[in-house]
């Protein structure tokens, strides 16, 4: 009897965790972030300024792993949390993208020049939100996250306050290109790890361009490059988490750097980054990331999120083009 009672409480909670891990694993819906912020100003009772769209699309970012369907997955140690793969791998694209701009906002949006000081708010938020993703407990990673929101928070607070002008947020040309570099950087990386998913020979472009430039050592001439058949959709996750979060920066970037990209005539090329990466979050309709060859009878579905993720890529570089400009 006994042995019957355990494995029939075992069949249910088997049960359970697979239900359980449907509804988990369903990732949140884009949101209007320039409304949410209005939302938030409202309940500080503050004027929205500068940087405020910005602040708060990172801390709705971080609110949003943390308090969606299932709560932060990635540090799970138990089912259903523990099998989910796919989730886990959007929540590292879009941690990743938080950092991304956390560190921009710490080194460059809230400081005037390589000499002002850092933002006391910032230099907590930023290396909280860089604490391991994958940390169960002493202390686990929701506790250091929500550490980071708070300090992110207290920022906002003191940005929108015209009592506090220590908390500032410069939407300048060179701002918004450094986190695009960061942006570019990271876009270039996922396009060259999907397009692997077929296999691709690559040589080595490390010295390219520099007659004089030299590398610590020698490497192959040409290797094969392919993910292994298990890591195919952890990317392709990842990659959607990334494209997702970054839908929403860019909405908020838009809305606190208009001035700027109106005045380099920039404003449809972010515009045209956004529309890149929203189709990115078009529903997946098969039970499994399918990885056909190139031009093979199966859809390869790693290639069209690379080639949607290269295309804001290049986008970047033109925008980043303007925005030097004079």
């Amino acid at each position: 009897m006994l042995a019957k009672a355990i494995g029939g409480a075992l069949g249910v909670y088997l049960l359970l965790s697979v239900i359980l891990g449907f509804w988990w694993s369903s990732e949140p819906e884009i949101t209007d972030v320039v409304q949410y912020s209005h939302e938030q100003a409202e309940l500080m009772q503050h004027q929205p300024v500068p940087g405020f769209a910005t602040t708060a699309t990172m801390i709705y970012l971080m609110e949003t792993l943390m308090d969606k369907s299932g709560g932060y997955i990635s540090n799970d140690i138990f089912p259903p949390g523990l099998w989910l793969d796919n989730i886990t791998n959007w929540e590292y694209g879009v941690l990743v993208q938080v950092r991304d701009l956390a560190r921009v906002f710490r080194k460059e949006l809230s400081r005037s020049q390589s000499q002002s000081v850092e933002d006391k708010d910032l230099t907590i938020a930023e290396p909280q939100f860089h604490f391991d993703n994958s940390s169960w407990a002493l202390p686990a990673s929701e506790s250091e996250y929500r550490r980071g929101v708070k300090a992110a928070r207290s920022y906002l607070a003191r940005l929108s306050d015209p009592q506090q002008p220590d908390a500032q947020f410069y939407a300048r040309a060179d701002n918004l290109r450094s986190w695009l570099s960061e942006v570019e950087n990271r876009l270039g990386s996922l396009s060259r790890r999907l397009s692997e998913s077929v296999g691709r020979q690559q040589l080595d472009l490390g010295l390219a361009g520099d007659a004089s430039a030299q590398q610590s050592t020698a490497a192959e001439g040409a290797q094969e490059r392919k993910t292994a058949w298990m890591e195919i959709d952890d990317v392709f996750y990842e990659a959607r988490g990334t494209a997702w979060a970054l839908v929403h920066i860019l909405k908020a970037i838009e809305h606190d750097f208009k001035a700027v990209l109106i005045n380099k005539n920039a404003l449809v090329s972010l515009q045209q980054i956004t529309l890149e990466l929203e189709a990115t979050q078009e529903a997946v309709w098969s039970p499994m990331i399918l990885n056909g060859s190139g031009f093979g009878m199966l859809a390869n579905h790693s290639l069209t999120m690379s080639s949607y993720i290269s295309r804001a890529s290049a986008a970047i570089i033109d925008l980043r083009s303007l925005l030097q400009q004079g």
